[in-house]
């Protein structure tokens, strides 16, 4: 509740202002993230801030705000990519963040949403960094490849979360299927502590590096990051377009030394259609502005992969118009 808190007050503070200042009229939008432990919570927070400049703040070429004028935006903790995509389409959220597989099957009414009715009013404002597939293993399971974890104990993620998905056509592309193995359907977090009981020999986990379940439990039993790539399984990059080869540094996890090969997902902030054009315009210029770029790259570990040149990676649904207007004029999008 504490950000809530601190929003209301700023709002007031700003409604205040605003009185005083008399024009400007005020809005507000907010930002669906995740758990308040994960990478989108902190990246929310600075991107809101970013894009904020409460009436009667500082011109940008003052030294104030360089956000949009009026605009107070707000990160607001949530369970990840499916509920923010609900939200948006149930029009409790203007925006959140997903990943680019989940996105594309909310858009589309395939995978996870396959049976409920497509979103077709989602659309992107920016890919911002990319979420990398973990499969983390038991040292002491001799787990080594993707193929040795038939027979294997595996968490594969919560029902109807986009993880789950991946993990299993992560295991289809290297010849197994989920009943190949002994499935169990845990957070990352729950997993990890199996694990470190020696009852869970491997488990998969969808995010930006390092995730601190996966440290954590790094830091107190031997573990390895098992390598994911479309070299020794091609028709994973082949039939799924929103894949992208990544890799996890060596040193990222204690003894884990070596960099090990996987894949990613795009971590994407999407909003509506019905949101208006001038608005995601003056929020995409925002969001690219130089001021901007040195809050995330001082704000998180994350901030620095968040650049204009891989803003359209792996977009799977249509751009917001006003965020198409300044790519266009940005000149990532030919006219």
């Amino acid at each position: 509740m504490k950000h809530q808190t601190l929003w209301a007050g700023i709002a007031l503070a700003a409604a205040l202002t605003a009185g005083s200042a008399g024009a400007q009229e005020m809005s507000f939008f907010r930002i669906g993230t995740g758990g308040t432990s994960g990478t989108y919570y902190p990246i929310g927070g600075l991107l809101a801030n970013a894009i904020s400049s409460p009436p009667g703040s500082r011109a940008c070429d003052q030294g104030g705000s360089c956000g949009v004028p009026g605009l107070v935006a707000s990160a607001l903790s949530s369970n990840g990519s499916v509920a923010n995509i609900n939200a948006i389409a149930g029009g409790t959220l203007e925006s959140g963040f997903s990943q680019s597989d989940v996105a594309t099957w909310a858009y589309t009414g395939t995978g996870i949403w396959d049976g409920k009715p497509a979103v077709e009013k989602l659309r992107a404002i920016a890919t911002l960094y990319p979420e990398s597939i973990h499969l983390v293993a038991s040292a002491e399971s001799g787990v080594k490849s993707v193929a040795d974890l038939k027979g294997k104990r595996v968490s594969m993620d919560e029902p109807g979360s986009g993880t789950l998905v991946d993990a299993r056509i992560i295991l289809e592309g290297y010849g197994l299927s989920q009943d190949d193995v002994k499935a169990e359907f845990l957070k990352p977090d729950q997993a990890a502590d199996r694990m470190r009981d020696g009852a869970m020999d491997a488990f998969f986990f969808v995010g930006g590096y390092p995730a601190g379940a996966i440290a954590e439990l790094a830091s107190q039993h031997d573990v390895t990051i098992v390598p994911i790539s479309c070299d020794e399984a091609p028709s994973i990059c082949e039939t799924y377009g929103f894949f992208s080869a990544d890799m996890i540094p060596g040193g990222t996890y204690e003894g884990v030394a070596a960099d090990t090969p996987t894949l990613s997902v795009g971590a994407q902030w999407i909003t509506s259609a019905d949101q208006p054009e001038d608005l995601i315009y003056g929020i995409t210029k925002a969001l690219w502005n130089e001021n901007t770029r040195k809050q995330l790259d001082a704000g998180h570990a994350k901030g620095k992969s968040i650049t204009l040149e891989t803003a359209l990676d792996g977009i799977g649904i249509p751009l917001h118009p006003g965020a198409e207007k300044f790519y266009k004029e940005a000149g990532l999008i030919s006219e």
